[in-house]
């Protein structure tokens, strides 16, 4: 069952959907922590797949991974690099997505992911997983060039279902 949470006092900059599914946290976050495999965690073709061709697991603050996507908004197909902002093994994963300028250096528009993780009904064998999306950062302009958010709640809703449906059917 998913939830969104609608007592959210900043529903103007934040989502938050809770999931719980049928997975231990570590098999979740395992998946979660894999770029390879974030494709499957997406309800659209919007993520396409990794940069690399064999990308190494997450483990640690600050890692940045390229991500293929495509969005007919976006002109096509693009790239996103994503910094990793939160790393707990087994419990939370965060990234903001960005984009190398000519300089070099890496460049985030202000949104982030989030993923938290807790074992569900005092097993582990159930995880609830909490998906954050935060624009909160994005600057005023940004957000009414690219329309943010460019979709509802319903979307991490349906990213939740998708992840549940990729770590369940390994």
């Amino acid at each position: 069952m998913t939830t969104t949470d609608p007592t959210t006092p900043d529903t103007d900059t934040r989502y938050v959907v809770t999931r719980v599914v049928d997975a231990s946290p570590q098999e979740v976050f395992a998946l979660l922590a894999d770029p390879a495999r974030h494709h499957e965690t997406e309800p659209t073709d919007w993520v396409r797949g990794s940069l690399e061709e064999d990308p190494a697991p997450l483990t640690e603050l600050g890692q940045v991974f390229g991500i293929e996507m495509f969005h007919e908004n976006a002109h096509g197909r693009y790239d996103m690099h994503n910094r990793v902002i939160a790393f707990e093994q087994d419990r939370t994963i965060a990234w903001e997505p960005g984009q190398y300028g000519p300089d070099g250096e890496l460049g985030t528009g202000g949104w982030t992911w989030r993923y938290d993780l807790a074992p569900a009904g005092g097993a582990d064998e159930a995880t609830e997983v909490t998906l954050t999306y935060d624009w909160s950062a994005v600057p005023d302009q940004l957000r009414k060039e690219f329309g943010l958010p460019s979709f509802p709640p319903t979307f991490l809703e349906e990213s939740l279902a998708a992840l549940e449906r990729a770590v369940t059917t390994e």
